[in-house]
């Protein structure tokens, strides 16, 4: 007997009047719950390996599963809560660091909810969107302080490189290998379709992507895996990973068993090798150095293309961006600490960094400050759930916004919280050419594009409401928020009224 037994998180329960032994179920799991009993003539489960991923439950043609949550329980203490003590036992019987994937799922405010949206009444009428033009278009890179003219009084329309987007949404970093290459390739897909951009992450750029180049963020992470010029070339912007919300601090991370085939060619990592990226860029230590490499990403792409430095959302991260807005960077991209992640040290995903509300109003007030706002645009990310959060991260001062979980739920995820193992059933998360095989690539960018589409319909109809007929009248238009259920203080940073005001 285990003195750490712990009993099963989920209960698999079948309905066994429905069941018809057709065996979908242990063909679905890669996680080897069911199997078929051949002396019982029946389905048996083992509940230890369940991670409820639901692929089960959804594929049984009679209805005949569900599950459900343990209701086996340690005896409660407030302190010392089940998840709390089970990773004790878990740490203390392993001597290993506990690692988790997607976001941060603890009970910290989530300021996005308490925040409310103005509408237009009667002095400032609202707009319908079904009848008069909307603008949802935005162009992220350097603006101009004012306009300027040349010695014949003609105006000067020559700008820094632009990215330009349909809508002020993009699909966040998410990299070859981490994802699987039909994952990657809905996104590519999708983004070119809508006319936006999507992230290849830290993993480089598959071969059969660079037909997206128009529409691909490239990124040079710590690893620097699957960086070379081609690389930098094919895309329309350039990132600088410094941070990431899920682990600031700390480097990617990608296990041996998803360096596999097209993988291990990409990243040009040897098959079977863990990917692990260093903390921090060996090669910057100070602005300056920053500076050196975002110009020299610059000079090998003759200028051409913005480059973009994403940092997490940390105590001082408005002197952190006032030092980017001056290293030559065109964006600034900040993930808030309820970011998700394929895989991440448990204790730095829910305890290292800061929500990205409070991030975004500090930044966008520091550069508004130091009268430096046009000289960069402002990304943020880090659990963007809705249309509605969009609209309010651009009121409180953001150019665009990341989303990286949304878009996966789109394909199918479940948040099982699993993507770690490589085993998603969903063949998102996975290098299982099998699982891979269960993501459709022509149903998963359609379902993007659907949500996509919908969303831009609501931010249309929200800004109507407020009598806003563009994201440019928009952005940073705080008077058009207002908060409830929060502290002096807190709508203080986020520089907005309490509700009523």
């Amino acid at each position: 007997m285990e003195i750490d037994y712990i009993y099963p998180q989920f209960e698999v329960i079948r309905n066994n009047d429905r069941c018809i032994n057709c065996r979908i179920c242990e063909k679905q799991c890669a996680n080897g719950v069911h199997s078929f009993d051949s002396a019982g003539k029946r389905i048996i489960s083992d509940e230890s390996k369940c991670v409820n991923c639901q692929r089960c439950v959804c594929f049984c043609p009679t209805h005949a599963l569900k599950i459900a949550k343990n209701s086996c329980s340690f005896r409660e203490n407030a302190n010392w809560d089940a998840d709390t003590i089970k990773e004790v036992y878990k740490q203390a019987g392993s001597g290993g660091v506990l690692l988790s994937s997607m976001g941060n799922p603890k009970s910290f405010p989530v300021y996005w909810d308490r925040i409310l949206i103005n509408a237009s009444q009667v002095t400032n009428p609202s707009i319908d969107p079904l009848r008069e033009p909307m603008e949802t278009r935005v162009f992220l890179g350097k603006k101009p302080s004012a306009i300027q003219r040349d010695e014949n009084g003609q105006l000067k329309c020559e700008l820094p490189p632009q990215i330009e987007l349909s809508m002020p949404v993009m699909f966040s970093a998410m990299s070859y290998g981490s994802i699987s290459y039909n994952a990657h390739a809905c996104l590519a897909k999708a983004a070119q379709e809508l006319g936006i951009c999507y992230n290849t992450g830290e993993g480089g750029l598959h071969e059969d992507f660079y037909v997206y180049g128009e529409h691909t963020i490239v990124q040079v992470a710590s690893g620097r895996f699957g960086v070379h010029k081609q690389y930098l070339e094919a895309g329309a912007a350039i990132e600088i990973k410094m941070g990431q919300g899920a682990k600031p601090g700390i480097g990617g991370h990608l296990p041996g068993a998803k360096i596999v085939g097209d993988v291990s060619r990409t990243r040009m990592v040897p098959e079977g090798t863990d990917a692990i990226s260093p903390a921090p860029h060996h090669d910057i230590y100070s602005i300056e150095d920053l500076r050196q490499l975002v110009c020299s990403l610059k000079e090998a792409t003759n200028h051409k293309k913005p480059v973009i430095v994403k940092v997490a959302a940390v105590h001082n991260i408005a002197a952190i961006a006032s030092g980017i807005a001056r290293s030559g960077a065109d964006i600034i991209a900040i993930d808030g600490f309820r970011g998700g992640t394929g895989a991440a040290p448990t204790r730095i995903r829910d305890n290292v960094g800061i929500p990205i509300e409070l991030a975004l109003a500090a930044v966008d007030q520091r550069l508004r400050d130091e009268g430096i706002r046009n000289h960069i645009s402002l990304i943020v990310g880090g659990s963007i759930r809705s249309s509605a959060d969009v609209v309010k991260a651009i009121a409180l001062g953001a150019d665009a916004c990341y989303i990286g979980t949304a878009a996966l739920l789109a394909l199918g995820c479940h948040l099982c919280r699993s993507c770690q193992t490589g085993k998603c059933n969903w063949g998102i998360a996975t290098q299982d050419l099998e699982l891979v095989k269960r993501l459709a690539i022509d149903m998963g960018s359609q379902r993007l594009i659907n949500l996509m589409i919908a969303w831009k319909h609501e931010i249309k109809e929200m800004m109507g409401g407020m009598g806003i007929n563009s994201i440019e009248a928009l952005r940073g238009n705080r008077l058009m928020l207002r908060g409830i259920g929060m502290t002096d203080r807190e709508l203080d940073i986020l520089g907005i009224s309490h509700a009523g005001e």
